[in-house]
């Protein structure tokens, strides 16, 4: 039998569950999960390995309309994501019509790869709902499979996976069967970190945020850390540091929580946070923090 080996990448609007799918796909938590937008700033990958196949999934940030240099990056994130891709999933949910961007619509509609525009969050319509919404994006998007899913709920996920396998040109692997994703372990603890200030805290803070993990000490029963977390303003310091310290204090315990389910270890994290004026728009420190895209 031959094998198949492939990139497929996953675009969507923000907060329409590509994260959500990537894990179920993968079978392990590697994008973190919010309900706000923009909670992917990265192009992540996840490998999932088969006898006979190899598909590289990867999550991309949600398409926006950049408004400084942070996002202007994550966008590079998602137009690489058309140039690699041996199949694209572009993810809608239910009662969605259009992408924010209509370049990037354009070049689905383009695509010379396979497309399958998988419909989320079907759980939450009707029949006629869903009905109607299976009509119009295929009607949008002409060159498309479309699947009917529900991220959350794990349903559809299996059919999805398997006409992806299918569609995978015959290659031989890109990266080692035990290897599970592309990114290092460092990665991993910041992203965990971000996701408990995106869930702690309010309106701006959160995106004005980016994590530095400078100690990463391993051994056989446990591993110590020491994260720096940035921020652009002296005030913004003082809201993350919050009353008494307390919420900075549940980051660090929820963040070792997931960090200790995540490497099967015993996790000491300290937690530090420092000004680091408009690094959102200073190319220095975007590059610094991994914003380049590949």
């Amino acid at each position: 039998m031959a094998h198949r080996a492939g990139f497929v990448n996953i675009i969507g609007n923000p907060n329409v569950g590509k994260s959500t799918l990537m894990n179920a796909f993968v079978g392990e938590r590697l994008s973190i999960i919010t309900s706000k937008a923009q909670t992917t700033r990265h192009r992540i990958l996840g490998i999932v390995n088969g006898e006979d196949f190899q598909a590289v999934f990867s999550d991309t940030p949600g398409i926006i309309k950049p408004a400084y240099a942070l996002q202007s990056h994550m966008m590079e994130f998602v137009k690489s994501a058309f140039d690699d891709a041996d199949v694209l999933i572009y993810m809608v949910e239910l009662g969605e019509k259009d992408l924010k961007d209509e370049a990037f619509f354009e070049r689905i509609n383009n695509a010379k790869i396979p497309v399958l525009l998988l419909l989320n969050k079907i759980d939450l319509g009707n029949e006629d709902k869903l009905k109607d919404a299976f009509i119009y994006w295929q009607q949008r998007v002409p060159n498309a499979e479309v699947f009917g899913i529900s991220a959350t709920e794990n349903f559809g996920i299996t059919e999805v996976f398997e006409r992806i396998i299918a569609l995978l040109p015959e290659s031989p692997e890109f990266y080692p069967k035990d290897q599970l994703t592309d990114k290092p372990e460092r990665f991993f603890v910041n992203e965990i970190i971000r996701e408990k200030i995106l869930l702690q805290y309010k309106k701006e803070i959160p995106y004005s945020v980016e994590i530095d993990t400078e100690e990463f000490f391993e051994d056989e029963e446990i591993i110590r850390i020491r994260s720096v977390i940035m921020v652009e303003r002296e005030t913004q310091k003082g809201i993350i540091i919050g009353h008494k310290g307390h919420p900075l204090k549940w980051v660090g315990i929820e963040a070792r929580k997931d960090l200790e389910r995540f490497f099967g270890k015993q996790i000491y994290i300290k937690l530090v946070v420092k000004v680091n004026k408009n690094w959102r728009s200073d190319p220095k420190q975007l590059r610094r923090f991994g914003y380049d895209a590949q």
